[in-house]
């Protein structure tokens, strides 16, 4: 049996807005996901500010790094989606400018964007995934679904919020598909389309919440179901018996930890025909608007808005994190 790595996380607490200093909550950006970004920037602010912290907004799209250098910031909440925001890319500047920052550091985070390296990272932990293959163009897209058979997901490698992201259910179908997900990024990956209930967990501070079981009517949970629809439904805890409960907060943690994230965080799984949690992918930034989860399973958990934003402002201080290897975590054990 593999083992898995597990994170334990000391929570550094802090009692007094002013220990944050000046705070800017990034948000909005460049990516596809700027409108889910400047949602969740604008519902973190409300929130910092009600807490009596020292914050302001700030979108780089419209103001240069080199500003935000000048600003005097003392620490930075990120609420970019997508890349630009989760691959890395602000995280290592702001380090470059020695700006604390929320959440994982650049490799996790860009190894967590990168549905295809996770997937790897994930396959050489023995953490359950479901079987994909990698695509550069419709002649691979072909010999997959040859393979996996249909229906299929097609989705972009680096892209959240399911942007680019289709169940394809028939030949007719996949060149679209495949020309949809190529359009925003190079790569693309089909995966074998698991039939099952869909879950997720967030991680915060080293601990999994409740686990939320999602229902929706549309075809998949994508990005309408995610932000747009008020038929989507969600049961916190979602899985329905302490020992189930237990299991996918042990794979959320080793998957989270294995793709070295910090902080907080969500890992979406299904649930496969033998009833056993598969992991999808890790999301360094998720989002924060009205319909997201995380904090859904923060009020199951007694964290309300307020204080979990002030908690995910915290993870902006020194990084504590420590890794153990835990053997049979991925199984369940």
């Amino acid at each position: 049996m593999s083992q898995v790595l597990r994170i334990t996380e000391q929570r550094r607490v802090v009692s007094q807005a002013a220990d944050f200093g000046r705070v800017a909550v990034l948000y909005g950006g460049k990516s596809a996901e700027r409108e889910v970004s400047l949602d969740t920037g604008k519902a973190v602010l409300g929130a910092l500010l009600a807490r009596g912290v020292d914050a302001v907004g700030w979108d780089p799209a419209e103001h240069a790094l080199s500003d935000l250098a000048a600003a005097g910031f003392d620490r930075i909440w990120i609420a970019l989606h997508g890349p630009g925001g989760e691959d890395g890319a602000i995280q290592g500047a702001l380090q470059w400018l020695g700006l604390p920052y929320t959440g994982s550091g650049v490799m996790a985070s860009a190894l967590a964007m990168d549905k295809v390296r996770s997937k790897r990272v994930f396959d050489a932990a023995g953490i359950p995934t479901p079987d994909y293959a990698i695509v550069r163009n419709r002649s691979h897209a072909v010999l997959a679904a040859e393979d996996f058979g249909y229906p299929l997901i097609l989705k972009p490698a680096c892209q959240g919020s399911s942007v680019g992201m289709t169940k394809v259910f028939d030949p007719d179908d996949l060149n679209g598909a495949v020309d949809l997900a190529l359009s925003f990024d190079d790569v693309a990956i089909v995966e074998r389309c698991i039939v099952g209930d869909e879950y997720t967990v967030a991680v915060l501070q080293g601990e999994a919440l409740p686990s939320i079981r999602i229902e929706t009517p549309r075809v998949f949970y994508d990005y309408r179901a995610k932000y747009e629809s008020d038929r989507t439904r969600y049961h916190c805890p979602g899985t329905g018996s302490d020992d189930r409960e237990q299991q996918y907060a042990a794979l959320a943690l080793a998957a989270f930890a294995e793709l070295g994230c910090s902080g907080w965080g969500r890992v979406d799984f299904m649930t496969g025909s033998d009833g056993q949690p598969l992991v999808l992918e890790v999301n360094t930034v998720p989002g924060m608007t009205s319909h997201s989860l995380v904090p859904m399973a923060a009020k199951t958990f007694g964290i309300d808005f307020e204080e979990l934003c002030w908690r995910i402002l915290e993870t902006s201080f020194a990084d504590n994190a420590v890794h153990d290897h835990v053997e049979g975590v991925a199984h369940g054990a």
